[in-house]
């Protein structure tokens, strides 16, 4: 493959073997994954628990995977199609959902409405749920240029989340990983990255990636320090959780080991550090027991359950 398919091969399928890597291990305390795993490449890691199968990858990677899908078919954004298949999906009783999707997806609101009346009223809307599935987008608007990529990505966090939070996390992972396409280094490039965040929130996001934060000073309120570990569940520890990961490494395998560790939202922090990584390292650099474990159900799709083939076939398609 040509770098740059290596690349977007490598962003989509190793979001989804983060994701399903860590699943088993989703609200664990810190270390797990090492205590049971201590050495890389022993195997075994794919091991299943908590409700998943051995390399099930969770709605983290179904979701992604529906929206990649919708891109390609329609070859541009159309939000209402997304939101659609999100609805379809969520009506189908999958094994996990977010708790703010959920309550979006279930709903009677019209797709342009849905997550900004939620908002209005829970005031809550800062989660990773908008984060964790955008693995897909990132490499299709990629070819779009910066600016492009970003609006894209807080365009479709905004299908399920109303708080901006979340649209400019969105953003940032889109852009890094374009960055990251392009063969650049996407820890370089957060001081310009941050400069296309909205004013509001740019604080927030410059400490959370700052090369001198570590995952130990995740906050709800995202600065500061907290004595309390595993607050990745909102979008800008979970993302400044993701890029320390790949920041702290040097390949795909330590740095999904490490995001897996921190404990717990395990699966999303895992399968955003694997679509960076993935990026950074190519699909190479994925190791292959755990790409051949990897599955994906769809529910309220017919039964189907892809393979990693054809997750990269999907990648192949949005990369161009």
């Amino acid at each position: 493959m040509p770098r740059l398919q290596e690349r977007a091969v490598g962003t989509v399928l190793g979001s989804a073997v983060g994701d399903a890597l860590g699943a088993p291990f989703e609200f664990g305390p810190e270390g797990a994954f090492s205590a049971r795993f201590p050495a890389a490449g022993q195997g075994g890691e794919m091991c299943g628990g908590g409700g998943w199968d051995p390399g099930e990858a969770t709605d983290d990677t179904q979701m992604a995977v529906l929206v990649g899908e919708s891109l390609t078919d329609h070859d541009a954004l159309e939000l209402p199609d997304i939101f659609g298949r999100f609805r379809r999906w969520a009506a189908a009783g999958p094994k996990d959902i977010g708790l703010q999707t959920e309550a979006v997806l279930t709903g009677e609101d019209p797709w342009d409405l849905a997550a900004a009346l939620h908002f209005q009223v829970s005031q809550r809307a800062a989660g990773n749920g908008a984060l964790m599935r955008a693995a897909t987008s990132a490499v299709y608007f990629a070819r779009q240029g910066r600016d492009a990529t970003m609006e894209a990505g807080r365009r479709i966090a905004a299908l399920t989340h109303g708080d901006r939070a979340a649209w400019e996390g969105t953003a940032i992972f889109h852009e890094l990983i374009r960055v990251a396409l392009d063969g650049g280094d996407p820890v370089t490039a957060v001081p310009d990255v941050l400069e296309a965040v909205h004013p509001d929130h740019r604080a927030r996001y410059a400490v959370v990636l700052a090369e001198a934060w570590h995952p130990d000073q995740a906050t709800a309120g995202g600065l500061g320090v907290s004595p309390r570990k595993h607050s990745n569940g909102a979008v800008w520890p979970c993302l400044g959780s993701a890029l320390w990961a790949v920041r702290s490494t040097g390949s795909y395998e330590d740095a999904v080991r490490a995001a897996v560790d921190l404990g717990g939202d395990t699966d999303t922090v895992a399968a955003v550090t694997g679509g960076l990584a993935g990026a950074v390292y190519g699909v190479d650099g994925i190791p292959g027991p755990w790409v051949a474990a990897l599955h994906v159900p769809l529910p309220g799709f017919g039964g189907r359950v892809l393979r990693a083939d054809e997750l990269v076939g999907l990648a192949r398609r949005l990369a161009g």
